[in-house]
């Protein structure tokens, strides 16, 4: 049984929710950033990895002749962040309200 006030609970739920959001975009950007340092450090073994890390999944047709991009990694980075930061804090808003 929770003995805390309701107030002193709902007054610390924004809080909560950007905490967990700032935490998942967080995490979400450093992993994704560690994966593209990787791929552009040793494309060919990483694809290997991939290939096997998905069961056999054949990521290599995906590999073009074509140079990084920091445009498209600023891109999909900033974007994942926004996503992973807005579910996040959705998360953490939801989670206290079903109990949990």
């Amino acid at each position: 049984m929770n003995h805390t006030s309701p107030s002193i609970q709902e007054s610390g739920a924004p809080s909560t929710a950007l905490r967990t959001g700032v935490a998942l975009a967080t995490t979400v950007a450093v992993f994704y950033a560690l994966c593209t340092l990787a791929w552009v450090a040793a494309p060919g073994p990483f694809l290997s990895f991939m290939n096997s890390l998905f069961h056999g999944m054949d990521f290599s047709v995906l590999s073009r002749p074509a140079p990084f991009s920091v445009r498209g990694f600023v891109e999909a980075f900033l974007v994942m962040s926004l996503w992973a930061f807005l579910a996040g804090s959705f998360f953490g808003w939801l989670r206290p309200r079903l109990g949990a």
